[in-house]
């Protein structure tokens, strides 16, 4: 597909109407911002994340806006267990019978360190927020993406889990996995069901983060997350029936 398809999508304002979309990592960052802009396009908004006054925080902006009014459903993504997964899946099913899209946001960083350097809990942390979490869900959730017409998983990647660099440790090896379990999943459903996955890598942004990992960067020299959400909408939208297995960047950009 073309590199600026999806980067310079005009959604119309009806473009999710009807659709149940979830959104981990919804308290702040892209992911709140993803949240509301579903929500702003028609969908019913389900907020995941770990500090239930973050995800009110959103909610009540959802709703101030007088869009669909949103669900939350509080997870802790470092201790959630299969029964945790398993349980957000029935509350899902018993209220909204589907899932139209699962917007995979949340993440943690980790030291900015030499992998042989590396402490091994905190590389475990991160194995199980970044990939082990998005797993469970996903496996939890998919007879849900199923019951939908034109389900869309929508993995978040990195430059760095494309193509390995220096002193990015675990987040980087995860974020290389995760491109590795899209491309499996989108693989396994081709011809068996009707959901596309693919990843999303948002590039330089001006979210807590960024901030982390780069700590001298001047925030005003990088996009905001209101200014990449064309991508997110287009591959929510109808628009990107047909795309899977796709590595797509929100920027031309590449960082």
């Amino acid at each position: 597909m073309s590199e600026l398809l999806h980067i310079n999508f005009q959604a119309e304002p009806n473009a999710l109407d009807g659709k149940i979309i979830a959104v981990t990592g919804a308290g702040d960052g892209i992911g709140a911002v993803a949240a509301k802009t579903f929500a702003a396009h028609g969908a019913t908004v389900i907020l995941l994340g770990r500090t239930t006054a973050k995800l009110e925080k959103v909610y009540d902006e959802i709703e101030a806006a007088g869009d669909p009014q949103a669900a939350i459903f509080p997870i802790n993504l470092e201790g959630a267990a299969e029964k945790d997964y398993n349980d957000l899946a029935d509350a899902i099913n018993n209220e909204f019978g589907k899932l139209d899209g699962l917007l995979h946001n949340a993440a943690q960083l980790g030291p900015h360190t030499p992998l042989s350097n590396y402490d091994i809990d905190t590389w475990l942390r991160l194995m199980q927020v970044n990939v082990t979490a998005g797993y469970m869900m996903t496996k939890a959730v998919l007879p849900l993406l199923e019951s939908a017409p034109n389900a869309s998983l929508v993995f978040t990647s990195s430059s760095v889990g494309r193509k390995g660099k220096a002193y990015w440790g675990a987040y980087s090896v995860t974020k290389a996995a995760v491109e590795n379990m899209m491309q499996i999943f989108s693989d396994e459903f081709d011809g068996v069901n009707t959901i596309r996955c693919n990843s999303l890598n948002p590039g330089a942004t001006r979210t807590q983060m960024r901030a982390a990992a780069y700590p001298a960067e001047n925030p005003a020299t990088v996009k905001t997350p209101e200014e990449l959400m064309a991508s997110y909408l287009y591959l929510m939208s109808d628009a990107s029936i047909g795309i899977s297995g796709q590595q797509l960047d929100a920027q031309t950009k590449k960082v």
